[in-house]
């Protein structure tokens, strides 16, 4: 709810502070007066486009300040709350403009764009006039308030999850088939490539071990000549066979050597058996340097091979193995992916057949709440003096979305017989203010906390008509909050609080300034609108009669 709008230096207003309650408030005075002025500079707090010029000549700058009451749960805390400013039960909107142009905003003390400032207003305000393109004139937003006028809260939200469902089962399915179109580009590389690994078959850490045993190989056929030569000289050829001939001719004469041989003969005999285990440990060396050739050349080849395939998929040696894994599985993928697709298939048909159901379900709830809210606005028009008019929710298909395939738009049909088209094509401004205030009266649950506003709604209606609107004002403002710019009487009795909208000349300057009624000044106000510049009694018994009324 509007709580306050206080103005500083805005067109003609010099300074203005207003305190807005519940109910029905009107607004009235004399044309130019600066009743538009105040609708000007509240949309300019709120972020909408109008006027270019609004500061005061002679100004630095327009100032406008609004205050509003937010419910628990009122749509604004969640605009609020997405744009990270602080929220609270109230709602504080500033914007300035300076001379030369240039606009800046703050919400509850912080600064803001002109965009969270017209998200805000989405929530706050909703007006209607013979210029309205922000509500009932917006078709855009016919099929929600048609939706809501039948409660169709349920079925909507059956036909978001099945759309929402059908949505994530159409991804599933494309993701699936690209995966699947992919991997079929590289099926012959796949296949392939796995052929050749598990021909060869490699495993960890067995390049190591073939490039050691290569090493080894390729060393003992450089040293095994010079071993084996080297154990001819130790063997029975060689030292041995001569260590073993002396000890037998010293042994041969020792005994005639009176003992000086013994020694020697000792020495050799234990020299011998170390020459014994040096000719075992070369023989040994001889054995392990003891290779086949043909192995060598298989070795190395199974090397190459591994080294090969490595750097051909870029991978080092010990990694072939889990890479084959990973080929296998995209084979494996492959192989059972048809099946899985066709399952995926089958779960999207299932799922566009329960969006159709849901859909449909929707459709014809709407048909059917369509002829009741087109009954219920033509209950309306006839003591608006529209008896004459069609109205009609008009249905028709449209693309599918998360709620349902069915674009709705409100038409109208001035005289019985004559085309329907849309309300602002069709009515002229009179009765366009009247088509609009039927169709709130049966949407007056739609407000979603709104302030309404209606600006000269009751154009071009008098009398008994203009009665009836101002009573069916009075009843949209009996749940919230109402303002009305009038020119009627009628209208303005109905109203719960009364302002009047009028100017004066200060140093040659014409201001507006607007002042609250007391019971007695809403009198002569309406008795002033009845009769003109002079009031009189008769007028005044009109008035009174108007307000007891």
């Amino acid at each position: 709810m509007l709580r306050a709008l206080e103005i500083r230096d805005m067109l003609i207003i010099d300074r203005l502070e207003l305190d807005f309650r519940p109910g029905l408030n009107v607004l009235t005075g004399e044309t130019g007066a600066g009743k538009s002025i105040l609708l000007d500079s509240l949309g300019f707090v709120l972020g909408w486009r109008g006027r270019a010029e609004l500061v005061r000549q002679g100004a630095e700058q327009g100032e406008v300040i609004a205050e509003f009451d937010l419910a628990p749960g009122h749509p604004a805390h969640a605009v609020l709350a997405e744009a990270g400013l602080p929220g609270g039960d109230t709602l504080l909107m500033r914007r300035v403009n300076t001379a030369d142009g240039r606009k800046t905003a703050w919400v509850n003390d912080r600064r803001c764009s002109g965009e969270v400032l017209r998200a805000l207003s989405e929530t706050l305000i909703e007006l209607h006039g013979q210029h309205d393109d922000r509500g009932l004139l917006n078709p855009r937003g016919h099929r929600a308030m048609l939706d809501t006028y039948a409660g169709l809260t349920v079925e909507l939200e059956a036909v978001r999850a099945a759309w929402s469902a059908q949505s994530k089962a159409r991804k599933t399915v494309a993701a699936t088939e690209a995966a699947l179109e992919a991997v079929r580009a590289e099926e012959e590389y796949l296949r392939h490539a796995v052929g050749e690994l598990d021909t060869l078959d490699p495993q960890p850490g067995e390049e190591a071990e073939l490039d050691a045993r290569r090493r080894l190989m390729q060393g003992a056929e450089r040293i095994r000549d010079d071993v084996a030569r080297a154990f001819a000289l130790i063997g029975s050829d060689g030292a041995e066979g001569a260590m073993s001939d002396a000890i037998r001719w010293l042994d041969g004469v020792a005994d005639k050597a009176e003992g000086r041989l013994e020694t020697a003969v000792a020495a050799l005999g234990r020299a011998l058996i170390e020459l014994g285990e040096a000719q075992s440990g070369v023989e040994d060396c001889l054995d392990a340097l003891q290779f086949n050739p043909a192995e060598l050349e298989e070795l190395e080849e199974r090397l190459f091979a591994i080294r090969a395939l490595a750097r051909k998929h870029g991978v080092a040696p010990d990694e072939l193995g889990p890479f084959a894994d990973t080929l296998r599985g995209k084979l494996a993928a492959l192989d059972a992916g048809d099946a899985d697709l066709a399952a995926q298939r089958a779960a999207l048909a299932k799922a566009e057949a329960a969006y159709e159901a849901a859909s449909a379900a929707l459709s014809q709830a709407r048909q059917a709440s369509a002829g009741e809210l087109d009954a219920a606005v033509m209950h309306e028009l006839a003591p608006l003096k529209m008896e004459r008019a069609v109205f009609q929710t008009r249905i028709t298909e449209g693309e599918p979305g998360p709620e349902g395939r069915d674009t709705v738009a409100f038409e109208v049909a001035t005289n019985p017989g004559a085309p329907a088209g849309p309300l602002n094509r069709i009515a002229s401004g009179g009765e366009l203010s009247r088509f609009l205030l039927a169709l709130k009266v049966c949407l007056r649950g739609d407000d979603g906390g709104k302030t309404m506003i209606f600006d000269e709604i009751d154009r071009g209606v008098g009398g008994a008509t203009a009665d009836a609107v101002g009573r069916r004002l009075e009843a949209l403002a009996g749940a919230g909050q109402v303002l009305v710019v009038t020119h009627s009487p009628q209208v303005a009795a109905r109203g719960a609080h009364h302002w009047r909208v009028q100017k004066r000349v200060e140093a040659d300057a014409t201001l507006s300034t607007v002042v609250p009624l007391s019971e007695p000044e809403r009198e002569d106000e309406i008795a002033r609108m009845l009769s003109g510049d002079t009031v009189t009694e008769a007028a005044r018994a009109a008035a009174r009669a108007l307000l007891d009324a």
